[in-house]
């Protein structure tokens, strides 16, 4: 884990992409101190905390949820007494997961893999270095319904909702002065994107406002920090998919048969290819026409779905 400071009093806290649950966040030591995301469990959270007491160890007043995802949000509880900003979607999401004890069911996983279907096993592997045994997850207490200014020492913070993209709460977190964007999971840099709820076309036009907004510097949700070059790619790679999926969709083949047929080409040197499984279902999904963007899907067969992408890929 490293935290770098990319502009003057604004910082990237990166980790090594692993995989699932492996994401990026920030820290602005401006307007008595915001953290953007925090981590997957308590272990992860307190270091990257530790970090941030060195530069300033009594500044953190906000903490920003850019989405529901518990690699941006299990870590809240350190920051009970704080505020923590976040969409209304993403505190729906979170009250949801946290009725089905989605962290107890994750250590289990880890702990007794063997109660769980043998594709899942890449997936535990991938988280199998966190621990969510004292996950409490804390929800966020100032809920905002679309956009938001912070003035943070008079300098301006746009909190922009974007959803539904990758998740139905996206926030993404601009700094037009020091020209560093925050994008949560709307980038991935480097690594293959995963789309949950959602629509396309959202995605899409989530990558455009980015790019208008012309920052030097974007800390993606997960993978190496980026510029809009990287913006151009996930965007290339979010329309190829799509027509791929269409294509395949219309002579009648499966998620999982299309993406055995489509052809990544550069992409699949991306970390995480197989997840091309989700991004070919939420499109189908989209192609059927008959459920909302929120409709629930089963998490577990799609992982296992990809593993045996994996598997087919090796042989």
């Amino acid at each position: 884990m490293e935290l770098k400071e990319i502009a003057d009093n604004v910082y990237a806290c990166l980790q090594e992409d692993k995989g699932f649950g492996w994401n990026n966040a920030g820290y602005i030591n401006l307007g008595e101190g915001v953290i953007v995301d925090t981590l997957y469990d308590i272990k992860h959270t307190k270091e990257m905390l530790e970090l941030i007491q060195k530069i300033n160890p009594n500044q953190i007043k906000r903490i920003i949820n850019t989405h529901h995802n518990g690699d941006h949000t299990w870590g809240n509880q350190l920051f009970k007494d704080r505020e923590i900003i976040a969409h209304q979607y993403t505190v729906k999401y979170m009250e949801e997961e946290k009725e089905r004890n989605l962290p107890g069911l994750l250590q289990t996983a880890i702990k007794r893999p063997h109660r769980f279907p043998e594709g899942m096993k890449w997936f535990i592997d991938e988280i199998s270095e966190f621990d969510f045994s004292d996950v409490d997850m804390t929800l966020p207490n100032h809920i905002i319904e679309d956009n938001l200014r912070l003035e943070l020492d008079g300098f301006p913070c746009d909190l922009i909702y974007v959803g539904p993209a990758h998740s139905a709460g996206d926030l993404i977190m601009n700094l037009p002065v020091h020209k560093v964007l925050f994008s949560g999971d709307i980038i991935f840099s480097e690594t293959t994107p995963l789309g949950w709820e959602g629509t396309h076309e959202n995605w899409i036009n989530a990558l455009d406002l980015i790019k208008s907004l012309e920052p030097k510097v974007i800390v993606p949700g997960h993978g190496p920090l980026c510029d809009l070059k990287a913006v151009e790619e996930l965007r290339d790679y979010f329309e190829f998919i799509y027509s791929e999926a269409k294509k395949y969709f219309d002579e009648g083949l499966s998620p999982l048969e299309a993406s055995k047929n489509i052809s990544l080409g550069l992409y699949k040197n991306w970390n995480g290819s197989e997840r091309l499984i989700f991004n070919v279902n939420r499109a189908y999904r989209e192609f059927e026409g008959t459920e909302p963007w929120d409709a629930p899907f089963n998490e577990i067969e799609l992982i296992s779905k990809g593993y045996e992408l994996r598997t087919f890929w090796e042989k």
